[in-house]
């Protein structure tokens, strides 16, 4: 009788089974890679939405009641170099972080400009405004920059007077749970609601301060708590919001769209 316990078969069944495992996986990771996009894009919609404060808690609704909630709010671009409105790319298709990591989509920030640390700045960035009655409720704008582990990606949503925050948080970094991982903290993004960003001048004027803001501070509408722990966690986010109010980010287009010459 032959043996069947040779090397050579043992061999070809376990190339064979290699090669089934790997047809598997490739066609589940392709066959997922269509709903992995789309929850990415729904976890964005939820963090704007919140911050926006259409709705109190975005995560209660289902995918539909999200899309229907977001379809209140209006994406468009900004030249980020004029600081006024771009109508020359597609929003619906407009992707800013991979604009960011194209040398024709994106410039790179001299080591003195690049208090965010983010390298390369896109020529064009995607905000989202919610309007009533034609009339300029919030603008709400991306904003990003490394903390200590990571950069951390998230919005900034100012009311009317461009001026006043209307909700703050993040929907993506690696920081260190339990300390710079504290940015998503409901009690500490809720200190951002109502701090002013700019002084009587226009000039920058929110900092994320080390330890507690005294309530009683004349400049206190315009500090927020750092977060225990994370120094440097905390320096990073207020690195990345001066940075994005600034005039190599923002800044040109909140001036504009003040005068209305946006």
């Amino acid at each position: 009788m032959a043996n069947n316990d040779t090397i050579k078969k043992t061999l070809l069944v376990t190339i064979t089974l290699s090669l089934v495992c790997s047809v598997l996986v490739s066609g589940a990771a392709v066959a997922l890679k269509s709903r992995q996009n789309e929850n990415k894009v729904l976890d964005v919609q939820q963090n704007i939405l919140a911050i926006s404060g259409l709705v109190a808690d975005p995560k209660a609704l289902s995918r539909q009641e999200i899309q229907e909630e977001f379809s209140k709010i209006t994406p468009k671009l900004v030249d980020l170099e004029t600081g006024k409105f771009d109508t020359k790319l597609d929003v619906d298709t407009f992707n800013q972080q991979a604009a960011s990591k194209d040398p024709a989509m994106s410039n790179a920030l001299p080591a003195d400009q690049d208090k965010a640390l983010i390298k390369r700045l896109e020529k064009t960035a995607k905000i989202y405004v919610v309007e009533k009655n034609g009339k300029l409720e919030t603008v709400i704008l991306p904003v990003r920059g490394y903390g200590l582990w990571s950069t951390l990606h998230g919005f900034l949503a100012l009311e009317s007077d461009l001026n006043t925050v209307a909700g703050f948080g993040f929907y993506q970094h690696a920081e260190t749970p339990g300390l710079g991982g504290e940015v998503d903290n409901p009690r500490w993004k809720g200190l951002w609601i109502g701090k002013e960003v700019f002084d009587d001048k226009g000039n920058i004027d929110i900092t994320v301060v080390k330890g507690a803001v005294d309530p009683s501070a004349s400049d206190a509408k315009h500090k927020v708590d750092g977060l225990s722990g994370a120094t440097l966690t905390s320096r990073g986010v207020d690195n990345l919001v001066k940075f994005w109010l600034g005039k190599n980010g923002f800044g040109p287009f909140l001036n504009n769209l003040k005068k209305g010459e946006s």
